[in-house]
C-alpha cells in the first residue's frame, strides 16, 4: 500500500515538473533572442528605444503615456522626445525641444558591465548641439541622458523595441 501511494506520488511529482522546466526553457529561449535582436540592432546601428519615464534636472519624475522615442538609422538620430527644464537660450516659443531629426556627428561605442552598452551621441541641429549618453542592457532595458549646449540636461528611461 505504502509503496502504491509513493509511486502514485512519485508520478504526480513528475508530471507536475515537466510542465515547469519547459516554462523555464521557453523563458530561457526568449531572453537569449532579445539579447541576440538588442546585438544586432546595435552593431548595425538600427534601433527604436521606447521611452516611458522622464527625470528632469529639477523637479519631479514622471511616467510617460505618449509614444516617445528616440530612433537611430546608420548616421542620422531621430528625436521625439519631451523636455522640461531650463532653457539658458531658446528661440523665441521654446523651438523643437528635442524633437528633431539630424545627422549623427560623432558614435562611440563602449563594453560596460555585465553585457551592457554605453553609446555616446553627438549631433547638431538648428537650434542647439546635444550628446545623447545611452546606457543599453542585454534585455534592452535603456537609460537616456542628454545634453544640451544650451537647456539643462535630462534623462530618460525605457526599453529597446525588439518586436520585428
Amino acid at each position: 500500500m505504502k509503496k502504491s501511494i509513493y509511486t502514485a506520488f512519485l508520478a504526480c511529482t513528475l508530471a507536475s515538473a515537466a510542465p515547469i522546466q519547459a516554462q523555464q526553457t521557453d523563458k530561457e529561449a526568449q531572453k537569449a533572442h532579445t539579447e541576440q535582436t538588442v546585438k544586432e540592432a546595435l552593431e548595425a546601428r538600427r534601433y527604436r528605444i521606447e521611452v516611458n519615464y522622464m527625470t528632469p534636472m529639477r523637479g519631479r519624475s514622471r511616467a510617460l503615456i505618449d509614444n516617445y522615442s528616440l530612433t537611430i538609422h546608420g548616421d542620422s538620430v531621430l528625436s521625439y522626445l519631451p523636455y522640461v527644464g531650463e532653457a539658458y537660450s531658446a528661440p523665441y516659443g521654446g523651438g523643437k525641444g528635442l524633437n528633431f531629426d539630424a545627422l549623427i556627428q560623432t558614435y562611440k561605442t563602449k563594453e560596460g558591465k555585465k553585457g551592457r552598452k554605453e553609446i555616446r551621441i553627438t549631433t547638431t541641429n538648428d537650434e542647439d548641439s546635444y550628446t545623447y549618453h545611452l546606457t543599453i542592457y542585454p534585455d534592452g532595458t535603456t537609460q537616456i541622458r542628454i545634453q544640451p549646449t544650451r537647456r539643462q540636461s535630462i534623462s530618460f528611461n525605457g526599453k529597446m523595441d525588439t518586436d520585428e
